[in-house]
């Protein structure tokens, strides 16, 4: 495995940052996950201005334009050889001293690039669809880390996931401050009721997810009535049907909500319906490169 870190590709045992480097002491970062499918990175562009926004709000530049982000994520998979696979872009803040003032990173910005084979949930959880519980932790509420800021400090989300896991699960329902549904640890969340769409507004604490927007343009083409607003878990226990979006966990049905059935207890006709269409776009929509 070859490694991108600031400019140059490295073997997998010679990437390596400094203990010092803020990614590493406090998450002092954001990220990005990417997909390529059969040399082409899905909606890449705009995973890549989502980095950026990312960055910027935290106020650490980036001193790649994003065409010479794009180039460098088309190099290190050219460079592994790889036609489908999964890729984290990192961005932390760069080497500094113990302390937190971001101030102290004296030097450039660390970018990492990792290209690798994707590991999904099980296939038979994408037939059969998923059972998921609600955990105690919440979901981080705007006014401390805003959820939208796909930072590199995740400890949120892994505790969550922790807890999920604990108890038997491989996914978690993350609630608000409020007790408003949020979005699971790693995915967002939408529920199907006679017909129509729902999904938590970004004001609820959520990652405006690029699949999350996927899933939403799908349903206009397809004039399906889309809604978005705070939901319960109510909504969600009473629905017809119920799936999850997220790069690398694509469209995926779920099946009981603690311990609840959605619907009859498989995967709906809709849920159904726009995974295929997703997969479709998989093969049209972003970046391509030749091996």
């Amino acid at each position: 495995m070859k490694v991108y870190i600031n400019g140059k590709l490295v073997d997998k045992a010679q990437a390596k940052i400094s203990v010092f480097d803020h990614g590493y002491l406090y998450g002092d970062g954001v990220f990005e996950g990417i997909r390529a499918y059969n040399c082409l990175v899905f909606k890449l562009r705009e995973h890549v201005d989502r980095l950026f926004e990312s960055a910027h709000s935290i106020m650490l530049s980036i001193s790649l334009t994003k065409k010479q982000m794009i180039d460098a994520i088309i190099k290190t998979l050219r460079a592994n050889n790889l036609k489908d696979a999964y890729l984290r872009v990192i961005v932390s803040r760069g080497e500094g001293d113990l302390g937190l003032d971001p101030r102290k990173c004296k030097g450039n910005e660390t970018i990492v690039i990792i290209t690798d084979k994707i590991t999904f949930y099980p296939k038979e959880l994408y037939d059969k669809g998923m059972e998921i519980i609600t955990v105690p932790t919440i979901r981080n509420i705007p006014e401390a880390l805003n959820p939208q800021i796909k930072s590199l400090n995740y400890m949120n989300n892994i505790l969550a996931k922790i807890e999920a896991t604990n108890s038997g699960y491989e996914e978690a329902l993350m609630l608000d401050h409020l007790g408003y549904v949020a979005e699971c640890t790693g995915d967002n969340i939408f529920v199907v009721k006679a017909g129509e769409l729902y999904t938590p507004p970004q004001c609820m604490g959520i990652l405006r997810g690029i699949t999350r927007d996927t899933v939403l343009a799908i349903a206009k083409r397809l004039k399906i009535s889309t809604h978005e607003h705070v939901m319960t878990r109510h909504e969600v226990y009473i629905s017809d049907e119920c799936f999850l979006t997220g790069t690398a966990a694509e469209t995926i049905p779920v099946v009981k909500l603690d311990g609840r059935p959605i619907g009859d207890g498989k995967p709906g006709k809709i849920t159904k319906t726009i995974m295929k269409e997703f997969r479709k776009l998989t093969k049209t929509q972003g970046v391509k490169y030749k091996l």
